[in-house]
């Protein structure tokens, strides 16, 4: 089955659709959810040519990736577990989003937007470091412990 690409846009009252080539527009692509049962048009891949609509998209999606890291990361925060592999695991996922936010989303938003954006990331990398060195220094702690009380037997 051959593939069909539409531009469907509204000038004036006229309504037009027009065929066009994806690979020849430059824009952000993505593909849509379809969490909705629908009869008509599936649609896999969406382009946004318009730089206004794609920093709303980028940042509305960036903003939930935030959210759900500051949820996750004030979860583990204010759980008493003390499996720093937990910690690390969120500390490396949040490093590679860093580096997929300034790979893939950089030429889309504004510097001051990604300079915001880089400094919410280190405050997140920093409690997160924060807890796995106390972790860290509490488990060496408790076994400097364990080594003196055998030596003293």
């Amino acid at each position: 089955m051959k593939q069909q690409h539409y531009y469907i846009y509204k000038k004036g009252d006229e309504k037009s659709i027009v065929a066009l080539d994806y690979d020849k527009i430059s824009g952000y692509k993505f593909i849509p959810r379809n969490n909705v049962k629908y009869d008509g048009i599936k649609v896999n891949t969406v382009v946004v040519i318009n730089q206004s609509m794609i920093e709303k998209v980028l940042k509305r999606k960036i903003k939930n990736k935030l959210d759900l890291y500051l949820r996750l990361i004030t979860d583990f925060i204010d759980s008493d577990d003390d499996d720093s592999s937990v910690y690390r695991e969120a500390l490396n996922d949040l490093t590679r989003y860093k580096s997929i936010v300034m790979g893939k989303y950089q030429k889309y938003l504004d510097e001051k937007y990604l300079k915001l954006l880089m400094k919410k990331i280190a405050i997140l990398e920093f409690e997160l470091n924060k807890k796995i060195s106390v972790l860290t220094n509490f488990y060496e702690n408790i076994e400097e412990k364990e080594e003196e009380i055998h030596r003293r037997r």
